[in-house]
């Protein structure tokens, strides 16, 4: 029964992918979802997050590979911006980009705040400049771990 109804609503409603507004100018989305009333659930917040961040693992994969070969944090870094920017403005931040090819993370964290970006967002430019440079630290720690 539920496909049913399923059925009969996109039939009636229509199925929009974007948000629009609707004939009583609420602004809707889907199958009739009214944002302003309804907003989303939790569930749904994270289930859009979930494919978001698929989304930004996907692009970042096809136009910067490298950057799987990074540690962890720094992905986690890496993630958050072009989650955040878009992965073509991303890949514009081409000296931060080789500083983090070549390792040098202190540099790519000083230059990630040469940006507009960095005006835009303050302390969460702030954040990731700073989460940047301490991988300089670890990746110094484990060579030194793994040459003793």
């Amino acid at each position: 029964m539920k496909d049913l109804v399923k059925e009969r609503l996109i039939q009636w409603e229509a199925l929009v992918l974007k948000p629009y507004e609707c004939s009583q100018g609420y602004t809707t989305i889907g199958v009739g979802r009214n944002l302003e009333t309804n907003g989303i659930s939790k569930d749904e917040a994270m289930y859009l997050l979930d494919n978001d961040i698929d989304s930004v693992i996907k692009k970042l994969d096809k136009h910067w590979p490298v950057w799987a070969t990074f540690p962890e944090e720094a992905k986690a870094i890496i993630m958050d911006l072009v989650f955040n920017m878009g992965i073509n403005t991303w890949l514009s931040f081409r000296k931060t980009r080789a500083y983090m090819e070549l390792g040098e993370w202190e540099k790519a964290g000083k230059e990630l705040l040469n940006s507009k970006y960095a005006q835009q967002v303050g302390r969460r430019a702030i954040f990731n400049s700073e989460e940047l440079k301490k991988c300089q630290q670890k990746v110094q720690t484990s060579t030194s771990e793994t040459q003793e």
